[in-house]
């Protein structure tokens, strides 16, 4: 078994430790400590790590010297290249070493945190039961059924602008007044059954180590602060109607760092946290269902009788010049598999579009620092609804949420509030050496 002092990297790692804990009075505990975990050993002790300490930073302050002492005549100029070619090879394998075990250092955070997050994700979650808050609609004589389209409501990005203002308390109340809107026109035309359809984006995942690292209770917190949101909608809407709720992914609340359209990249994703943690507190409650995630990225729901697909909207073909042409290419895939889609509702670009075809949904969130000041856009909070009738008509309808006054919103627990304010990030380019991203 190596011995701890042959580590080559384990001076610098002592270095780096103790600039950190310097002030800490017990800071040579916690530094042997730190080296049984980043190591994988069990015989360091406060001692013997600070007695190595002095000693090799003893030997190598002497070489410091030799070497920078240019009227030296303990060694010749021969001795000084090679003592010189010794140091340059050591700190390689030093420093070969230090990017090694920093990674190790790096994964078991990671691992840690992830694994903190998992375990306040399953306590918090445990003792709800929403069985005596859901009931059946007969829908024998229905006219026509329903799709509210959930587009990338963004819950925990925080912003503060001149023009607009969200937090999860404003998106709470666009929540509500969302709902009241929709069950208007909705029984309007007497729909009983309804789509309620969430295409991506629900949070914006912050992929930054030290934040996974400190924020891991916030992280779940912000995460079940959502999914509470979303539960009080789906029940107020099941007091009018039958609920289907049908999920596809985003690319804000991916939480690995590159964008994958892998079913096993896709998935991992805090949008398909959500949709699975919906379905866990809804399970066994009558009147509100859930469709399989069988694509994570793209869905094919009927609704009375018509093929609707359900994308983020972050494909090249649906941000391109000419969307009407990728909307028909898309259509043209599934026709060759044998599938007639009807109409393609996505949104990803925060900018409502409603054409023949296909609707684009806005955002919850509405205009952030980026879609202001980096894309120089317009935007305001809106929704998409959909009434979809027998023999393939249907009508669209965008429902304006910017203004929100005078309305009372679902309850928001302000202990579980937890922000991400990354909009206003994108706007810096900045130049970084590594950066460790989850």
């Amino acid at each position: 078994m190596t011995k701890w002092r042959e580590y080559e990297d384990i001076f610098d790692t002592i270095v780096e430790l103790l600039n950190e804990y310097k002030e800490d009075g017990k800071k040579w505990k916690i530094i042997s400590s730190k080296l049984q975990e980043f190591y994988n050993l069990d015989e360091l002790n406060s001692e013997n790590v600070r007695g190595y300490y002095r000693s090799e930073k003893r030997r190598r302050g002497v070489l410091d010297e030799l070497l920078q002492d240019e009227n030296s005549n303990v060694l010749d100029e021969e001795q000084v290249q090679e003592t010189v070619r010794l140091a340059k090879q050591s700190q390689k394998f030093r420093d070969k070493n230090r990017i090694e075990r920093a990674t190790f250092r790096n994964n078991t955070r990671i691992g840690n945190a992830l694994e903190a997050y998992n375990k306040e994700l399953i306590k918090i979650l445990k003792d709800f039961d929403l069985s005596d808050y859901t009931q059946v609609h007969d829908s024998t004589d229905s006219g026509a059924a329903g799709i509210l389209h959930f587009a990338d409501p963004h819950f925990n990005e925080l912003v503060e602008l001149s023009i607009n203002r969200a937090d999860f308390t404003v998106l709470s109340r666009r929540c509500k007044k969302l709902i009241t809107k929709t069950k208007q026109y909705f029984n309007l035309f007497n729909v009983k059954n309804v789509l309620f359809a969430m295409t991506g984006d629900i949070l914006n995942s912050d992929r930054r180590l030290d934040e996974l690292l400190n924020q891991s209770t916030n992280r779940s917190k912000a995460l079940v602060l959502t999914v509470h949101i979303i539960k009080q909608m789906l029940i107020d809407l099941n007091k009018d109607f039958n609920i289907t709720v049908a999920s596809v992914t985003g690319n804000e609340s991916r939480k690995g760092k590159d964008i994958g359209y892998s079913e096993i990249i896709t998935s991992d994703n805090y949008d398909f946290d959500v949709h699975e943690f919906l379905k866990y507190l809804f399970n066994g409650c009558e009147g509100i269902e859930f469709s399989a995630i069988d694509d994570s990225s793209e869905q094919v729901i009927e609704v009375a009788g018509q093929n609707i697909l359900l994308l983020h909207g972050h494909q090249k073909l649906l941000t391109g010049s000419n969307l009407e042409q990728g909307v028909q290419k898309i259509v043209g895939k599934y026709s060759d598999r044998g599938i007639d889609v009807k109409f393609v509702i996505f949104g990803h670009l925060h900018s409502c579009r409603i054409g023949d075809t296909y609707a684009r949904g806005s955002s919850l969130v509405g205009a952030n620092a980026y879609s202001d000041k980096g894309l120089h856009l317009v935007s305001r909070a809106s929704q998409n609804i959909h009434i979809i009738y027998d023999g393939f008509s249907r009508d669209s309808i965008r429902i304006d949420l910017q203004d929100t006054e005078g309305i009372e919103g679902y309850d928001v627990v302000k202990e579980l509030e937890a922000y991400h304010a990354k909009s206003a990030e994108k706007i810096h380019e900045r130049i970084e050496i590594m950066k460790i991203i989850i």
